[in-house]
Parts: structure tokens; C-alpha cells; sequence
């Protein structure tokens, strides 16, 4: 999302003048540091990074700090760092060539609707478009601070979403991503009158119609909105890769109570269960916090269950960070960092032993892969319908295509094969 933000900026700017993207500090114009507030290490990276900038940037070159930390801190950005020209929150991604030109703009309202705002057209990749089907969050997750930073949620209405897909593959693309905070739980709330797709299966069904697009893929769903219609749809639809994020963050039903989960242990189970009945070569991935406030050896080892159960092609993990603005920052019971520590390691080793597995699994099998990379030595990357990053010997002449590749070795991060 924060990558799709980043593209909606270029393409506003470009609106106004035609700025290009530079490597070099010394040659930027515009400085331009978009942040995440998910966990505290990132935003204690900022004030670094803007003193980096301070020192190294030319005279008149501007820096702006936007995204979540923006919408959180605010005006304390410019207290402590003054040489910040403008602070742009991560609800107000339009406003970017209003406060270019306003010394020390602040503009962070969580209550602005981009819902039906139709942004300027930039992509990094021609081949792959991001897509925002919904801004902001309802949940209130206590560990999180994202529904402070991003505001309520809204769906952007279908046919905004179905034309912006359309100009996406008249230029060439041939893969779309659906983002949002809970992708599953659109059209919870419009903030207009709307005809269309009500739900995130109708929405599936409309893309899927869309002429010349071959691919489409979606994150984040909710574990909680997973019925069985939707997983249907995952499974039968075959525009729709077989590749899901179901973010877990505890095993402990205990401890998914206390994080406002909304489901159980059990019901986790029960969704991976499924969706490897339907789909049998279907990866799945997940978020895992270990040192959630009160976690006990008894609440971990119920997170290793269901690594050891679901067996988890991919595993972004985390010690837990207390954050503003959540209710989880005043529990009692924070575990010690050591502790968090270790578990974190034991999850991660464990991991990588499953993974390790699951890709071995993959060797001799035929994949169907989109090659979107030039590589070094004569290679080509891209990616299988499940998600996997698969090389090959190739030119530029595979770019675009859609290949079938028999998989020839395998390590924990990549495939390499040849064209079958």
C-alpha cells in the first residue's frame, strides 16, 4: 500500500511539473520520505534519515515526510526536525502538489475521502498494476495503530476500480494486486451511491472480466471474512493466483481475544484447512507476533502449532511493538525482550526448515511463470501463479510472456528451471 501511495504522489507531481525519479541525493529537487508506523522501528528510522538528507541534500531541495508517521506525528515532525518542508498524512495522498509550495504545510486529517478521487497515472512496473480498493481500517485491533493513522474505512466504488484496471491493461499490464486493509471485508461502507460489486467476490468476478488482464492477486484478506463463498471463488475463479496472506499473529485463542482478533484458533485452522482441500497448490503466508502483552509458553507453543499444522510457505514475524494510540501499549504483563526474543528465533528457524521443505517439494514440477526481470548472467525473473520467484536462462524476449517452467533446483528464496 505504502508502494501504491508512492506511485499515486509521482503521478500528482508529474501533473504539475514533469519531475523524473533520481538515485542521487545531490541531484533531487524533492525529497520525499514515505513511512510505515506499524511497529517503532521504522519511526525512530526517520529522524536519521531526515538528518541524513539534511547533510547531504543541494541548496533548495525540499523534503516532505508523508505516510503513516506523518498522520501520527504530525506537527512534532517539523518541532524536531525544521528543515522538513511539509508533513502529508497517508489519508491525504492528493493533496501532495497543494503543500509543495506551503512552508511547513501540515496536512494529516484521517477523515479525508480519496475514495473517489481519481489520481494521475505512474506505475514502476508496466507489467504488474497496484490497485487501492479500499482506504482505511475498522478494525480495532489492539496491537495497532493503523486505524488511527488511516482513518475509517471506505471501498472505492467498483467501476472507478474496473477502469483504472482497464487503463492499467491498455498499457501493457497483465497482473493486478487488490490492496487494502481488509480486502475481504469490502463494501463495508461507500462513501457515495454505488451500482456494481457490493462484496469482495463480486468485486473477483467483475475483474476477472476485464479483457487482457491474465492475473489477479489481493492483499490483505481477513481471516474473519473468509467465508466459504469467497474461498470458492479463490479457488475456482482462474484469473485468480493461488497465493493468500491469512494473517495469524497468535495461535493462542486466549491471546486473539485480547488482540480483538474476532476469531479463534480454531477457525484459523479450520480457513487453512479449506483452502488446502480446494486448492491444493495454493501457497499460504501469514503474520506472526510473538511477545504479545501476557504471552506464556503455553500461547506460544499454540502458535508453533499452527505453523506445524498450516505449514506456512511464507512468515513475516515480528516482536511485538507497543505503538501510540493502542490499547494494547497499556496492558500489563509486556514480556521481556529476551524472552520475545528467543521465541522469535525458535519461530523463525522452524520456519525456515518448512520452508526449505515446501520449495524442495516444488523440484520437477511445471509452473506457470510471468517473467517481468532482466537479471545478471543471461537470466530471467519473474513469478509462478503461487506466488514464487522462479529464474531461468533468458532474454528480454520472455518479458511479458507467460511461460510454462519445469523447476530444476530449488533453494529457501527462489526456483530455477527451464522452459518446458
Amino acid at each position: 500500500m505504502n508502494v501504491r501511495d508512492s506511485e499515486h504522489m509521482i503521478a500528482e507531481l508529474n501533473k504539475k511539473e514533469p519531475y523524473e525519479l533520481t538515485e542521487k541525493i545531490d541531484d533531487a529537487d524533492l525529497i520525499i520520505i514515505n513511512t510505515c508506523s506499524v511497529r517503532e522501528k521504522p519511526v525512530s528510522k526517520l529522524f536519521s534519515e531526515i538528518g541524513m538528507f539534511k547533510k547531504y541534500k543541494k541548496n533548495g531541495a525540499k523534503i516532505g515526510v508523508t505516510g503513516c508517521t506523518a498522520s501520527h506525528l504530525g506537527k512534532d515532525i517539523i518541532k524536531r526536525a525544521p528543515v522538513v518542508d511539509f508533513v502529508l498524512g497517508a489519508r491525504n495522498v492528493s493533496k501532495i502538489t497543494q503543500v509543495l509550495d506551503k512552508k511547513h504545510a501540515v496536512e494529516i486529517a484521517t477523515d479525508y475521502d480519496e475514495s473517489t478521487y481519481m489520481f494521475g497515472d505512474y506505475r514502476s512496473n508496466s507489467l504488474k498494476a497496484m490497485i487501492n480498493i479500499s482506504i482505511g481500517c475498522d478494525k480495532q485491533c489492539s496491537f495497532c495503530i493503523v486505524p488511527v493513522t488511516r482513518g475509517e474505512e471506505i471501498s472505492i466504488p467498483s467501476n472507478l476500480i474496473i477502469q483504472e484496471i482497464q487503463k492499467a491493461v491498455d498499457a501493457g499490464a497483465k497482473e493486478v494486486t487488490l490492496l487494502g486493509q481488509n480486502v475481504n471485508n469490502y463494501g463495508r461502507r461507500f462513501s457515495t451511491q454505488v451500482d456494481g460489486a457490493q462484496n469482495f467476490t463480486e468485486l473477483l468476478r467483475a475483474v476477472s472480466e476485464v479483457e487482457g488482464l491474465e492475473r489477479i492477486r489481493f492483499t490483505s484478506p481477513h481471516p474473519l471474512h473468509m467465508d466459504d463463498e469467497f474461498l470458492q471463488e479463490f479457488a475456482n475463479n482462474p484469473k485468480v493466483c493461488k497465493q493468500i496472506h491469512v494473517p495469524l499473529q497468535s495461535g493462542s485463542t486466549r491471546l486473539l481475544k485480547e488482540m480483538k482478533r474476532g476469531y479463534p484458533k480454531e477457525w484459523f485452522l479450520n480457513r487453512c484447512q479449506k483452502i488446502k482441500e480446494l486448492v491444493p497448490e495454493a501457497t499460504i503466508s501469514t503474520d506472526i507476533i510473538v511477545g504479545f502483552p501476557g504471552e506464556s509458553d503455553e500461547d506460544f507453543a499454540d502458535t508453533m502449532d499452527v505453523l506445524e499444522k498450516v505449514r506456512f510457505d511464507a512468515l513475516f514475524s515480528f516482536k511485538y511493538s507497543p505503538r501510540p494510540h493502542t490499547a494494547a501499549a497499556t496492558f500489563e504483563n509486556q514480556v521481556d525482550n529476551e524472552t520475545a526474543s528467543k521465541r522469535l528465533q525458535t519461530l523463525q528457524a522452524r520456519h525456515r526448515e518448512i520452508q526449505n521443505e515446501n520449495m524442495q517439494a516444488k523440484v520437477g514440477k511445471v509452473y506457470k511463470v510471468l517473467f517481468e526481470e532482466l537479471k545478471s548472467e543471461g537470466r530471467v525473473a519473474g513469478r509462478s501463479d503461487d506466488g514464487t520467484l522462479v529464474m531461468v536462462k533468458g532474454s528480454e524476449e520472455l518479458l511479458g510472456k507467460i511461460v510454462d517452467v519445469k523447476i530444476t533446483f530449488a533453494n529457501i528464496t527462489q526456483l530455477t528451471g527451464e522452459l518446458a
